[in-house]
């Protein structure tokens, strides 16, 4: 089936302005606790599950996402899931009480586990290998800005708004995404209809809805080691009596062996690796900049968006970048540039020029942006059009979980070395930051070596349009 070339013009906008809504509900949320806490008369604590309940829903369902697009067609499970998103997110902003949002989070984490998938696949489909870079560095934008800009667009909104305007702004950008996904998705399905794999559901399901959650209360010290070791032992063996299920199933719910192919191994598992350093910052940068620095939380924001800026900037030159030096040398160098460009974070401190601060979220969000871009791109680059939906599955759910293990590396490593010291105490708290980004950047460094493992010419079918 080849797409109209005006499905390939609008695609990746239509799936990138989702992408866009997804990433920066999923961020906006935390500033906006206190506001919902006051307004709904509860604890702030007491909402946490407000923001472990979207993680959740989305581990749990996005396993399923590749199923119901081959079964059902992408075109119709793209839009449904946007119509639920759009519809969960309404009801967020109608809640009158705690239960009831957590109820909606729910449902809104499982209309957004839907939209990336989906729209990976369609991607996929609808372009040929050669064109694949261009379209996937349009899309993968709004993953990197999402997560910057929403601490500052949720503090804005809720200073000069009210809470509930967070998930009614989805309103509007979710019913013009289902009119441009009706327009311009193409519909496809799989090959053969492939019965759902319950007992592989129930096991991958649960142990990463328990990784995750076990991963994000890890992340605020709210849990005893013993207890978080139990559950983690739980976790991992749900996680390895899958693995044992998916080798006699015919059908597993995902399929492990597509780890056999070397540039899909390599991006899933090097992707996850140097995650383990990026998704850390946008946790920690906001507590240098505020708690360390003494900065008030609009400018701590600002000082976030230039990494952004330098995001969308890298796209016009990435696909040269990878044409010339090939994704081998591209993603060694450029994860060893990512880590040395964390460590600098260690350096500023009160009396840092801001200019200088700058130029190293620019650096960040330059080298962030081709090393996304890359990663994503060449875990397709052998595998076959059957395959895709499985193969976008597997690395969303690895990635899903590669931010949590971030986050919670982040606070683990800057609790570690800040101790008992109290965080009103700006220099410890400073000092703690500055090791964190250190530790980070080294953990960064030593991903480098996963990328390695790939050979010159892997990845050429996507960055040179070779066979």
């Amino acid at each position: 089936m080849t797409a109209p070339d005006s499905s390939k013009r609008y695609l990746p906008w239509v799936v990138a302005t989702t992408l866009f809504m997804e990433q920066l509900d999923s961020t906006i949320v935390n500033t906006a606790v206190p506001a919902i806490a006051a307004s709904l008369q509860v604890t702030p604590l007491s909402l946490k599950a407000v923001v472990t309940s979207y993680i959740l829903s989305l581990a749990v369902a996005i396993p399923v996402s590749g199923w119901m697009a081959d079964r059902y067609g992408t075109r119709r499970v793209f839009m449904s899931a946007i119509a639920i998103f759009t519809v969960a997110s309404m009801l967020c902003g109608l809640s009158v009480n705690s239960p009831m949002l957590v109820a909606a989070r729910l449902l809104q984490g499982f209309g957004a586990a839907m939209m990336m998938p989906v729209g990976r696949i369609t991607i996929i489909r609808t372009f040929p290998k050669s064109e694949l870079l261009r379209a996937m560095n349009f899309v993968i934008i709004p993953a990197l800005i999402g997560p910057l800009l929403g601490p500052t667009v949720g503090g804005l909104i809720v200073h000069w708004l009210s809470w509930r305007e967070i998930f009614f702004i989805n309103v509007p950008v979710g019913l013009a995404a289902i009119y441009l996904a009706r327009r311009y998705m193409p519909d496809y399905r799989g090959e053969k209809t492939r019965p759902l794999d319950m007992i592989g559901l129930v096991l991958f399901g649960t142990g990463i809805a328990l990784l995750s959650w076990l991963l994000e209360v890890f992340g605020e010290h709210k849990i005893d080691p013993t207890s978080g070791a139990v559950l983690l032992l739980i976790s991992c063996s749900l996680l390895a009596a899958y693995a044992w299920h998916a080798r006699s199933e015919a059908h597993p719910l995902l399929r492990l062996d597509l780890f056999r192919i070397r540039t899909f191994r390599v991006s899933v598992f090097g992707g996850f690796a140097t995650r383990l350093g990026v998704s850390g910052l946008p946790f920690l940068l906001p507590l240098l900049y505020q708690l360390g620095l003494g900065l008030p939380a609009w400018q701590s924001g600002l000082l976030m968006m230039p990494s952004a800026a330098a995001a969308m900037g890298m796209k016009f030159i990435s696909t040269r970048l990878l044409g010339r030096f090939g994704y081998r040398q591209v993603l060694v160098v450029n994860t060893v540039l990512i880590g040395l460009t964390i460590s600098m974070y260690s350096f500023v401190k009160v009396g840092t020029p801001l200019p200088l601060i700058v130029a190293i979220s620019l650096c960040l969000g330059f080298f962030n942006s081709l090393q996304f871009s890359s990663m994503n791109s060449i875990a397709y680059a052998d595998v076959d059009a059957q395959d895709s939906s499985m193969a976008s599955t597997i690395a969303s759910s690895m990635q899903q979980l590669s931010v949590s293990f971030g986050l919670a590396c982040g606070s683990l490593v800057t609790g570690f070395f800040l101790g008992d010291a109290p965080q009103s105490d700006r220099a410890m708290l400073s000092s703690a930051l500055h090791y964190a980004f250190l530790t980070l950047a080294a953990l960064t460094i030593l991903s480098s070596l996963t990328f390695w493992t790939l050979r010159p010419a892997d990845g050429e079918a996507i960055s040179k349009g070779s066979a």
